[in-house]
């Protein structure tokens, strides 16, 4: 069975390329471009990864991290988060994401930071 990849980003060009690399690399990849639909798709989705976009319109990517580690039942799923806005680690981190990657990114830097987090 295929790992679950949910990613959440407003712009579709990132999406499309980020579904493209991960599908060719055999997961199941789940897009959706507006937050509140992050937790609904988590639910029913229940996703091996959660890869979100700290700034997304209405939505703080860091806040949605921290309601998924809140949440008992999915607490223990990896989340990625991208950001634009560099030497803000720190802070990132801070939510309780398990990497943080920079935009722009390296689709191999995606690929790896995905493996390390979601064993095959």
């Amino acid at each position: 069975m295929l790992k679950r990849i949910l990613v959440l980003d407003d712009n579709q060009d990132i999406l499309d390329i980020v579904q493209e690399t991960l599908a060719y690399e055999q997961f199941d990849v789940k897009c959706v471009t507006r937050g509140i639909d992050v937790l609904p798709m988590v639910q029913e989705f229940l996703p091996d990864l959660v890869i979100l976009d700290y700034r997304v319109a209405g939505a703080n990517g860091g806040e949605i991290c921290r309601q998924i580690k809140a949440h008992p039942k999915f607490n223990t799923i990896p989340v990625i988060i991208f950001s634009a806005y560099i030497n803000r680690d720190s802070e990132l981190l801070a939510y309780g994401c398990d990497a943080i990657i920079n935009k722009p990114f390296d689709l191999t830097e995606l690929i790896e930071k995905v493996n390390n987090l979601v064993s095959k």
